[in-house]
């Protein structure tokens, strides 16, 4: 993958919106609230929010159900600027994602349900009328991989999109529970990584791609040498490691105190993606890539929590360099 392909800075993105639920105020634990706070969730929704609010344009391929919670998904992709041209609503019992999300640490709970999950229903009909020549990458997550019919449409996209000449980009994101087991998932995700030009995930997913959680990072390197342009392999608070054909760099944190442990990863694929698109070099992207997962963490919600490019430039002049580095 050339760099300049993503200089156009206009992304097709595939996946989930959902609706997450915040206790309120931050620190409540579930069962004692009676207060929550509403906001736009769902990896592939936060990704666009990330990327719009980093300058980039941002169309989302999914479908929602035909209720309120669809229609909320709607609205709020709307506020935050995601073009929704490629949104289907659809009835029956579908029903969008619904997370509920402690803002806390120390004994965190989230609880998501995704019975009967609308994204899960896409099609290849789904993608008919879209113009891939006109979009600098397609992305996704994992998540879109995990049932059918979604899983086949998202592969008829993947060779659409490279057929016009665009870069795959994966965030792998495994998540167990939609799954129907971890065979499948192992089979799924490796025809996939074989696919795509960036490829993010942490050490854990790797290690299952590999089917061995020592070897995660041979995983990574292996994908990088025959057919990813770039790797990035994520490990918590130990940072990441970076990895292309042509060199390797690990990278640290930016140390913050978080609020809560969730929307990091959805953030760093914004930060990173839209840096890479503003024209930053490899490491200075995933370095704000990075940045922008820590700031996500200090603050209620994730899509209202992805910051701003002026955001990101304020907290990195506020911080001299990530820890490890």
């Amino acid at each position: 993958m050339e760099q300049a392909q993503l200089s156009t800075k206009n992304f097709l993105v595939v996946g989930r919106a959902g609706m997450d639920f915040y206790p309120q105020p931050p620190g409540t634990k579930t069962e004692d609230a009676t207060e929550f706070f509403a906001a736009l969730g769902g990896s592939s929704a936060n990704i666009c929010v990330a990327l719009v609010k980093q300058g980039c344009n941002a169309s989302l391929v999914t479908r929602v159900s035909d209720d309120a919670i669809g229609r909320f998904c709607l609205k709020q992709l709307d506020n935050y600027g995601v073009a929704r041209d490629f949104v289907t609503t659809v009835g029956g019992e579908a029903r969008n994602s619904l997370a509920v999300s402690e803002s806390r640490l120390q004994e965190h709970e989230t609880v998501i349900y995704r019975n009967g999950a609308a994204d899960f229903e896409m099609t290849g009909d789904d993608f008919n009328n879209i113009d891939f020549a006109n979009y600098s990458a397609l992305i996704t997550t994992g998540t879109v991989l995990a049932a059918e019919p979604s899983r086949s449409a998202a592969f008829e996209a993947f060779a659409s999109a490279k057929a016009a000449g665009l870069p795959l980009i994966f965030d792998v994101d495994y998540r167990p529970y939609s799954w129907g087991s971890a065979e499948e998932a192992a089979t799924t995700y490796s025809k996939a990584g074989e696919m795509c030009d960036v490829i993010i995930g942490n050490d854990v997913e790797f290690g299952f791609m590999a089917g061995h959680y020592d070897r995660g990072l041979e995983k990574a390197r292996a994908l990088a040498k025959s057919t990813a342009s770039i790797v990035v392999y994520k490990m918590g608070e130990k940072g990441a490691v970076t990895i292309t054909p042509d060199e390797e760099f690990a990278t640290g944190i930016y140390p913050v105190t978080a609020l809560k442990p969730v929307g990091a990863g959805d953030s760093f694929m914004g930060g990173f993606i839209a840096s890479l698109a503003n024209g930053y070099g490899l490491k200075e992207a995933v370095l704000r890539g990075s940045a922008s997962a820590s700031i996500v963490v200090t603050k209620v919600g994730c899509a209202p929590a992805m910051p701003t490019a002026d955001e990101l430039d304020t907290f990195l002049q506020a911080h001299a360099g990530p820890a490890n580095a």
